[in-house]
């Protein structure tokens, strides 16, 4: 086993280990992660990326509640250890599997594509986020075959305790709606994101500039982004759909001629237009992320670069193929590939997998092995007012005219005078129990607030 293979799996079961409590009081970072300034495509629209919503968003994506027989959640067909994917040729359901292959989700924000699923069918990640749950097959909620509709899951999550405890911590009240389940979703699916590829830190290194040599790569990555970025004849014309840096899928690309169906063979499938984001097509060390396109029927990197070397269609059959996949006379493209240009583009491709998106504690399974989530509730901090007017949270510094109250090393709460200690055993303005006023100040009116505060 490689080394960097070893330490993949040593962390992943370190995450695995510690990944089991939910801390109110100190919440992962979801919506300030760093992005890199080459990253410019956003479809996040309104529903902004906020701590609290993605939180809970994490543990809907991974409650098995949401399913009807609370066997099947997101995270079911969506694994951290695929990049959001599956191996699974179709994910399992409630009651069968499902049509398609699981699309990887990381990076599902960068990107001007709004519509999601392999045929667009949810105008939004907000819309989607729902529809898998409110599928007889997948979830089970769907409002029909005899199954319970969406008002069924809202009263069966309004009766699990933390959903209570998260739900007003996220938004303020414990009501639960599927506009709030949609938003929270979509939410922590926004916020997985992968941008530290041997491909990140090339392009930092020349400023972004994507048409030259990465100091990083060996020729053939270099040769091999270059067959990428250029189009016919020179190059495969993968840049056309597959936008680099963010590699997003143009909005306006449709079928690519993988027409398989794999739930009812001997009828080709030419709805689908989406692809996801090409980072992590491959997992670390080039391992399989899963089998690739919406029918499963590609296995490797170099199958896909087959497949788009050499476009054999029939009109009558795909009338949906994009015009960017045909040759001159409006049949399928023949690029001409040489082995040696497909070898190098497959080795530019695995330039594009992540590290920490595959062990990131912000998007592992919160719960434990048995199904259980612990909640660390929030503590509200002892508060003070002074005058009247200023509400001191602990952890704060408040001034006051020449006084300051911060908050000391062993956790007290002290009053210093021009920043300096007030040397006196009434230092102290809450001792567990009841706030003391410090002797000698005569001019600050204290009162504690809060239950047990004096």
């Amino acid at each position: 086993m490689s080394s960097k293979l070893l330490a993949f799996v040593v962390v992943s079961s370190l995450v695995v280990l510690t990944a089991a409590t939910i801390d109110l009081n100190a919440l992962l970072n979801y919506a300030a992660q760093p992005v890199p300034a080459y990253i410019t495509k956003d479809n996040t629209g309104t529903n902004a990326i906020d701590d609290k919503v993605a939180t809970l968003g994490r543990v809907l994506f991974y409650d098995k509640k949401l399913s009807v027989n609370n066997t099947i959640a997101c995270g079911s067909c969506h694994k951290q250890q695929f990049a959001f994917g599956d191996v699974a040729l179709q994910s399992p359901g409630v009651a069968g599997s499902t049509a398609r292959h699981s699309m990887r989700l990381a990076n599902a924000r960068f990107g001007t594509e709004v519509k999601f699923f392999w045929d667009e069918r949810a105008a939004t990640l907000e819309n989607q986020t729902t529809m898998p749950v409110k599928d007889h097959v997948e979830m089970g909620f769907s409002g029909a075959n005899g199954d319970p509709g969406i008002d069924s899951l809202i009263n069966k999550l309004e009766n699990v305790g933390y959903y209570d405890t998260l739900f007003t911590f996220a938004y303020g009240s414990a009501v639960i709606t599927e506009t709030k389940l949609q938003t929270a979703l979509a939410q922590f699916v926004r916020s997985i994101q992968s941008f530290d590829s041997k491909f990140d830190t090339g392009l930092a290194a020349v400023n972004g500039n994507l048409g030259v040599n990465f100091p990083n790569f060996t020729a053939a990555e270099n040769a091999g982004k270059q067959v990428f970025l250029l189009p016919p004849p020179n190059g495969a014309g993968c840049q056309g759909c597959h936008r680099a840096p963010e590699f997003d899928i143009d909005p306006n690309s449709l079928n690519n001629n993988i027409i398989g169906n794999l739930n009812n063979p001997g009828t080709p499938d030419i709805t689908v237009v989406r692809s996801p984001s090409l980072r992590n097509v491959v997992g670390p060390g080039g391992a399989s992320n899963g089998r690739l396109m919406h029918d499963g029927s590609l296995v490797t990197l170099l199958d896909v670069v087959n497949h788009y070397n050499v476009i054999t269609f029939n009109p009558n059959v795909n009338p949906n193929l994009d015009n960017k996949l045909k040759g001159p006379n409006g049949t399928g493209q023949n690029l001409n590939l040489t082995t040696t240009q497909k070898n190098n583009l497959v080795a530019f491709l695995q330039t594009l997998t992540g590290v920490a998106v595959y062990t990131d504690e912000r998007w592992s399974d919160p719960f434990n092995a048995n199904g259980s989530l612990s909640v660390v509730p929030l503590v509200s901090p002892p508060t003070v007012i002074i005058d009247g007017k200023t509400k001191l949270m602990i952890m704060d510094t408040v001034t006051t005219g020449d006084y300051v109250v911060v908050r000391q090393n062993d956790g007290t709460l002290a009053l210093r005078r021009n920043r300096l200690s007030v040397s006196a055993t009434g230092d102290t303005l809450y001792n567990g129990s009841s706030w003391v006023i410090v002797p000698g100040i005569s001019n600050a009116n204290f009162k504690g607030t809060g239950g047990n505060k004096q």
